[in-house]
């Protein structure tokens, strides 16, 4: 069974991008996180990865369709 939560590093691993910008996604909002524990680590439910990665798809679809 796959994990509900991943932490910020599979986060930046599954985009590809640095952890700076997957903690700038998290802090914007614009990827919605939790934090858990005492020390308030990151955690990302892998639906809303998925939801966000969508959302760029269409955004994605969006902006190519505005250009052609």
């Amino acid at each position: 069974m796959a994990p509900r939560f991943l932490k910020i590093e599979d986060v930046q691993e599954i985009l590809n991008v640095s952890s700076q910008q997957a903690y700038a996604l998290v802090r914007s909002g614009e990827l919605p996180a939790i934090q858990v524990g005492g020390r308030g680590v990151w955690r990302v439910e892998a639906s809303e990865l998925e939801a966000y990665i969508e959302r760029q798809y269409a955004a994605s679809r969006e902006r190519a369709s505005r250009d052609a």
